[in-house]
């Protein structure tokens, strides 16, 4: 049974994956937001509100939250591609194939995944460009790798969930907004100290912050605060409901 999960998630993840290098336009798209916020924070607001240290110093401060903007707008995508399907009669036809069911799910996602990663790397090649620079090393960078990935997969489950119940497009898309809105209510841009009070509890209690804190001390080669288990715990938290969440959605649009 597993062998066949397998074989089967591989095989339409090579169909989804086929989808995203024929249109790289999607790639480009999700990477030029983000790029166009570092550079705006940078240039033109980071005199203003940045630690001090130049724009090399701010682009470092600023990039652990850029790189989940990216992802954010990334998993849009996910859930359009996700409803352009159930629209299309795809599903129904995989019905009639010995096809197991949660393949066709595992396949969107991982498909998120790898554009993702994608997109991430443009952007840290832009951010090297600006002057970004870590002293981490490699256990460090594979530590901001798997707390990225943990996020990216928490976040699409939610746009799996958004793709199966949209009635329309945008609606598939617009889920989205909120996820990209969180960074710039946390410790992304400027450290919450600064924020008035119930805005700053509402920024140290909420998922960005615990993740953006983690990967800037990873960059920085600090040992990581116990905000690292915090975050942990909203990656995981988030992916194993809205994973269960998005089954049950999946199994009564396919009844």
């Amino acid at each position: 049974m597993t062998t066949h999960f397998l074989g089967d998630t591989i095989v339409l993840l090579g169909r989804s994956m086929r989808h995203i290098t024929r249109s790289l336009d999607t790639i480009i798209t999700v990477s030029v937001m983000p790029i166009a916020l570092m550079l705006l924070f940078v240039y033109v607001f980071g005199g203003a509100i940045s630690p001090g240290g130049g724009p090399g110093r701010y682009v470092t401060y600023l990039l652990p939250g850029i790189l989940l903007i990216t992802i954010a707008m990334g998993i849009s995508y996910t859930a359009y591609r996700l409803f352009t399907d159930m629209q299309s009669g795809i599903f129904e036809r995989f019905q009639s194939m010995p096809i197991a069911r949660s393949a066709v799910l595992w396949a969107h996602v991982l498909t998120s995944v790898v554009s993702n990663l994608i997109s991430l790397v443009i952007v840290v090649l832009v951010a090297l460009a600006m002057g970004f620079r870590t002293s981490a090393g490699p256990l460090a960078w594979l530590a901001v790798l798997g707390i990225v990935v943990l996020f990216t997969l928490a976040v699409t489950w939610l746009a799996v969930i958004a793709g199966l119940s949209a009635k329309s497009t945008d609606g598939a898309g617009a889920f989205s907004y909120p996820i990209i809105f969180l960074p710039f209510i946390s410790s992304a841009f400027v450290a919450t100290g600064t924020m008035p009070g119930p805005v700053r509890a509402f920024a140290d209690n909420q998922p960005v912050t615990s993740i953006v804190n983690t990967i800037r001390d990873l960059f920085a080669r600090q040992p990581v605060s116990a905000s690292i288990w915090t975050a942990l715990a909203w990656c995981l938290g988030i992916g194993i409901v809205a994973y269960a969440l998005a089954v049950v959605t999946y199994r009564r649009k396919i009844s």
